[in-house]
């Protein structure tokens, strides 16, 4: 018995002794967390319970220069409900009341709200969605609601808020008003003007602090950020939205008509180099048409015919020949090493003199007057052509800008046919907003300036930044060479290539272009043509420079000319732009009396009062600036919204007519 009760109380001071070390070793343990690895533990809870998360700053807006918005960061709420956070008397008394309210604001029926409320608070769900997508006054008003006025402790409610980038006018010009966003790696990326100025349109991030309530659901702890977010400036774009709506809508007709690939505008401020207007726009899968890629400002091809303006400066500046030169066409084929070159009048256009050439875009011409005078001195035509600046990119604020390619006479790939090649704009790649910076080079009397897609950074009325002009080459020729080359660029509009376009109302110069696309590829199956126009108006005065490209029109009907694509888009904004915005030039002789315009205005005022429009008119479906035009003549004041036709008139039609009033016509 002695030996059992001895064996018992070893194994009970056995026992003891591991209980007595499990006993240390949780001292030992917990000491540890408490000293040693306490504050990573104490980190690790708070950040699965408590957590800052960031509140993204409102960008700032982005202007035309005309005041519109462009672009605007609009604030979007989502309200929620913590059903366990209210008292039961809180919730009893004020859930039919909340009901009632939400019912009000959202359209759902009191009955609706009233029992998921309810269910919501059986199942102890700690974040029921109320409403999503609100707007701030909708947001102001839920705040205020029965229940929700008690705030997130006593009332439940939750407010989550992020911020949406929001285009009021819709697709036009998206593409160069652009975007930013967050790649699937997490890094920024994006195009346009939100891009290339989000230093200035992003503001800095605010922080709010949420608490875990549930897997993957978080509460806002306050009504208070930690950190509020700094809104950021706003950026005055150079766009006009009238120049830009005009343009937008001429190209959008012209490649539907032609069923064309993709094409783009461009209308540049001559003195300036402010763009007015610019639309890109690109074919979809179902036909339609929308801003795709920055062709402008992107896309660098061989320009065809509109680069005989660098052949033709050269030859004035340098003094090689005078425009009264004289050149036989040879039948319209000419031939170098082995290659032809065409004119596209069959027959060629005789013997000829080089402003004729010009005028009438002839290769053969062009081309062995570049040729015959620089042949043996290459590199005189295209040093001249680095100095415009045409073999480098412009510089431009926003990204993507096409590479331009101009062949130099010492390079390896400098062949016998460079050359001439170049004559007629070909072995050459350019975008279609360099063209255009030279071409109002010389519509600015030999400035070169550099295009400005941003004017000015605000904060409210205070400018932070202003960007002036920025002269990319003060004289690229002499003033003796420019009014030649304005005076053969008047022809081509008066009777050359682009006479289709003439107009004795207003007065355009410039320069048609049709080069051929992808003719050297797969012997010449794959070829598409691309279709342009470049120049200016007014042309005595200019105020604007413009270029239109199409890019691969429908050659069904043989129609696929710089001339008859191009230059009907030119000459529709020039003829919106020159007779619907009013002149700032000087006016000499302004009493003086024009006897046609008092016998027009004569039989005009004659008509009108013999009409007698006494009631409103039926405007829907005009474009906006007819709309205000008609009803101006009427004597009526008008108030527009949005841009583009009439979608509804506040008076409607058949109503008397009431001069005294404002009807408001809302456009889209």
């Amino acid at each position: 018995m002695a030996v059992e009760d001895k064996h018992i109380s070893y194994r009970i001071y056995l026992v003891a002794f591991a209980i007595f070390l499990i006993a240390i070793a949780i001292v030992v343990k917990l000491t540890n967390i408490q000293w040693v690895e306490g504050d990573y533990y104490r980190k690790l809870a708070k950040e699965r319970t408590v957590r800052n998360f960031v509140i993204p700053a409102n960008k700032g807006n982005i202007y035309s220069a005309d005041g519109s918005l462009l672009a605007t960061s609009i604030p979007n709420f989502e309200i929620r409900l913590d059903a366990v956070a209210p008292k039961a008397e809180a919730f009893e008394k004020y859930v039919k009341p909340l009901s009632d309210s939400l019912a009000a604001l959202l359209g759902r029926p009191s009955g609706f709200y009233h029992n998921e409320l309810r269910k919501a608070r059986a199942n102890k769900n700690r974040y029921y969605l109320v409403a999503r997508d609100l707007s701030y006054t909708q947001f102001v008003k839920i705040k205020g609601f029965p229940l929700f006025n008690l705030g997130a402790y006593k009332g439940g409610i939750i407010i989550e808020q992020e911020t949406v980038r929001e285009r009021p006018i819709g697709g036009i010009a998206e593409r160069t008003i652009g975007y930013e966003r967050k790649t699937p790696t997490g890094t920024s990326d994006g195009k346009g003007i939100e891009w290339a100025y989000r230093n200035y349109l992003n503001g800095k991030d605010g922080k709010i602090l949420k608490q875990k309530i549930s897997k993957g659901q978080w509460k806002p702890i306050r009504d208070v950020n930690e950190v509020d977010p700094q809104d950021g400036y706003d950026v005055i774009s150079t766009i006009d939205v009238f120049i830009q709506d005009i343009a937008h809508h001429a190209l959008l007709k012209q490649l539907e008509d032609y069923q064309a690939d993709h094409g783009c505008v461009v209308v540049m401020e001559t003195k300036t180099g402010k763009i007015k207007a610019i639309s890109n726009l690109g074919k979809a899968s179902d036909g339609s048409y929308y801003e795709t890629t920055n062709y402008a400002v992107a896309e660098a091809h061989e320009p065809g015919s509109t680069y005989k303006l660098v052949d033709l400066m050269n030859l004035l500046e340098d003094k090689k020949i005078d425009t009264s030169a004289v050149f036989d066409t040879h039948g319209g084929v000419v031939t170098y090493f082995g290659k032809s070159v065409r004119d596209s009048h069959k027959g060629g256009y005789g013997k000829i003199s080089l402003a004729r050439g010009f005028e009438l875009s002839s290769n053969t011409v062009m081309v062995q007057a570049v040729y015959e005078n620089y042949k043996n001195n290459p590199s005189q035509f295209v040093n001249h052509i680095d100095n415009y600046g045409l073999n480098k990119p412009l510089g431009l604020s926003i990204k993507g800008e096409g590479v331009p390619y101009v062949p130099q006479s010492k390079d390896k790939h400098w062949s016998s046919l460079s050359l001439p090649w170049m004559a007629f704009g070909y072995g050459v790649l350019i975008t279609p907003l360099q063209i255009l910076t030279f071409y109002n080079a010389v519509a600015n009397n030999g400035e070169m300036v550099k295009p400005q897609f941003v004017s000015e950074i605000k904060e409210w009325n205070k400018t932070i930044k202003k960007y002036d002009k920025e002269v990319l080459n003060p004289k690229v020729c002499s003033l003796e060479t420019i009014k030649k080359l304005k005076a053969v660029m008047l022809n081509v509009v008066k009777r050359g290539t682009a006479s289709k376009l003439y107009s004795k109302d207003f007065s355009m110069a410039g320069k048609t272009g049709t080069a051929a696309v992808n003719y050297a590829k797969d012997g010449g199956a794959n070829k598409y043509y691309s279709s342009s126009f470049v120049g200016y108006f007014p042309a005595e005065n200019p105020k604007y420079s413009c270029i239109v490209v199409v890019q691969k029109p429908s050659t069904a009907h043989n129609n696929y000319y710089g001339a008859d694509v191009a230059g009907p888009v030119f000459k529709k904004i020039a003829q919106k732009i020159f007779t619907d915005t009013p002149s700032t030039n000087e006016i000499q002789n302004i009493n003086r009396k024009v006897q046609k315009q008092e016998n027009d205005y004569d039989s005009y005022s004659l008509k009108l009062q013999k009409q007698q429009i006494s009631v409103v008119p039926d405007v829907k479906g005009m474009s906006g600036m007819d709309a205000v035009s008609l009803f101006g003549n009427l004597g009526v004041k008008v108030k527009i919204i949005g841009i583009g036709k009439v979608k509804s008139q506040s008076i409607h039609p058949g109503e008397s007519l009431d001069k005294n009033t404002t009807i408001t016509l809302e456009l889209s």
